[in-house]
């Protein structure tokens, strides 16, 4: 592990992987080992909900796939409005005791915002396997 690209890295992504990082063991703690429902559970739903939206958000600040393009996104960018929306509606369902609703929608935020996402950042020329390979 080489820890040097990630120190130099900009603001940004520095944040970025911050919040990603712990997003990831909490959302797995969150999916398949907490006790749904009870106070653990709803705290630390929370606390992964706060992470990953200021991951997404960080994420917006990220350009180095597509630094000429408009407003520096690319593709990738996509999970930004979903993870965003994802959560939006897991927590609106949440409240209204709509458990089916809540979970399709935190499956998908786990999904799609750090293992499709995640699984794209740790392919070769990206800074996380640099990060972790070289």
């Amino acid at each position: 592990m080489n820890l040097d690209p990630l120190l130099t890295a900009p603001l940004s992504v520095q944040v970025h992987a911050a919040t990603v990082i712990p997003s990831f063991f909490l959302g797995t703690w969150l999916i398949f080992a907490s006790k749904k429902g009870r106070s653990a559970h709803r705290r630390i739903g929370y606390l992964y909900m706060a992470l990953m939206i200021v991951t997404a958000v960080a994420a917006l600040f990220v350009h180095q796939l597509n630094p000429d393009g408009p407003f520096g996104l690319s593709w990738i960018h996509i999970f930004v409005p979903v993870t965003l929306a994802g959560i939006a509606v897991a927590l609106y369902a949440a409240h209204r005791h709509d458990i089916r609703t809540h979970k399709r929608n935190m499956i998908g935020v786990y999904v799609g915002g750090l293992l499709i996402a995640g699984g794209f950042a740790l392919t070769p020329g990206r800074l996380m396997f640099d990060v972790l390979f070289r």
